[in-house]
């Protein structure tokens, strides 16, 4: 009989119902070395908790997130809250013993952070995983690969966007638009995400940071009278009052990176025209690659080393039985969705736990905090006025 691992979920909006369907489904894709079992589920509200445990397969339901940890049943925590509760909730699974994984950013402060990083560093027998769900596109996965196997050569150039329409005058002051709650806006958000790709792709770290400028458009929001229902910018408007809204809308940094390539970072909830538009492109001395997630299931690759009158931009399907993943779905060009790169990260999170080697490396809290320390350096270049070296920020 195959082994398995109980899970415990925190959360049931947007990051709930695609935690919730990566484990529904992995097992039917996947060979795994530990099959998931969806035990329990953890949020405020009793009455949606049974709506959503009915619906999505989870078998035991509570309000008390404590009580849940400690209970020698569960061998996984996954956190799938808002940012101002991922450290006390983290810490306090790896002190119960358990394996965590945590949406991103780690946490809404650096601190809570570094406080993250301290407990799995302590917690020896515990695993840390990371919700980077774009590391795990095939298309991204190759790129790393090409990058790795030397096929770029030395990278000269890194551009990275995230580009977002949704938060308009007309959205209220959700969750996402509170410093307290959410530590900053589209940086921690978006910014995080194409960050984190380009650390994971070119196998560098962002050195120092510099003209890093931020932007609040919509200052004041209408308070909602309820949360999200589920997406991201969902809440029913309540009165007429209004709160402040004290986070970034738009964020825009460049840098410099180890291996001495140049950067340049834009995120946005303003982009008007572009609902969901994220990438990254990587400039090297024998090639580069160009990844743009409304069309995730290609890569656009160019090798430069090939004769002038050859060179170019091919677009690579990346939906064949070889490439990261895709053989554990459909023929090649029978394409794949944003639900995917959940699964994929589930599968790997598992067989990771269960002894086996993920496809691709897998972000942990340690790698994580490497993420968040570049987050903190642009809010402090932005503040201070200054070009900032990341390895000061701790």
């Amino acid at each position: 009989m195959a082994k398995s691992i109980n899970i415990c979920l925190v959360g049931q909006k947007f990051m709930g119902r695609t935690h919730s369907n990566a484990y529904m489904k992995v097992a039917k894709y996947f060979d795994l070395a530990l099959q998931p079992v969806m035990h329990t589920l953890v949020a405020r509200d009793q009455a949606e908790l049974a709506e959503f445990a009915r619906r999505w397969g989870w078998a035991n339901t509570s309000t008390d997130w404590r009580a849940a940890f400690q209970n020698p049943e569960i061998g996984l925590i996954d956190i799938g809250t808002p940012n101002n509760v991922h450290a006390e909730m983290a810490i306090a699974a790896l002190e119960a013993g358990k394996h965590v994984a945590c949406e991103k950013p780690l946490a809404n402060t650096l601190a809570g952070a570094r406080q993250m990083r301290d407990a799995a560093r302590k917690a020896k027998k515990s695993k840390t995983f990371v919700w980077y769900n774009y590391r795990r596109v095939p298309a991204v996965a190759l790129a790393h690969q090409l990058v790795k196997e030397g096929r770029l050569g030395r990278i000269y150039h890194v551009r990275g966007y995230y580009l977002q329409d949704w938060a308009g005058p007309d959205v209220p002051l959700i969750w996402r638009f509170q410093k307290k709650i959410a530590g900053s806006g589209s940086h921690g958000d978006l910014n995080a995400h194409i960050i984190d790709m380009a650390r994971f792709i070119t196998g560098e770290e962002v050195a120092e940071v510099s003209g890093a400028i931020m932007e609040t458009f919509v200052k004041e929001r209408v308070i909602p009278s309820q949360g999200s229902t589920g997406g991201i910018s969902g809440g029913a408007k309540g009165s007429a009052a209004k709160g402040r809204s004290d986070v970034d809308d738009a964020v825009l940094f460049l840098g410099r990176m180890t291996g001495g390539a140049v950067c340049s970072f834009e995120a946005t909830r303003f982009a008007t025209g572009y609902q969901n538009k994220n990438g990254v492109e990587v400039h090297g001395e024998k090639g580069a690659i160009s990844f743009n997630f409304e069309d995730m299931n290609y890569l656009s690759w160019l090798d430069n080393t090939v004769p002038a009158r050859l060179r170019g931009w091919t677009r690579v399907p990346t939906t064949g039985g070889d490439h990261p993943w895709a053989g554990a779905y459909w023929p090649p060009a029978h394409i794949i969705g944003y639900e995917h790169t959940f699964m994929n990260q589930a599968a790997d999170m598992l067989n990771a736990l269960g002894g086996r080697k993920p496809i691709v490396p897998l972000p942990d809290f340690e790698d994580a905090y490497q993420t968040q320390r570049i987050l903190e350096a642009v809010s402090v270049s932005v503040r201070e006025r200054c070009p900032v070296k990341v390895r000061e920020v701790k």
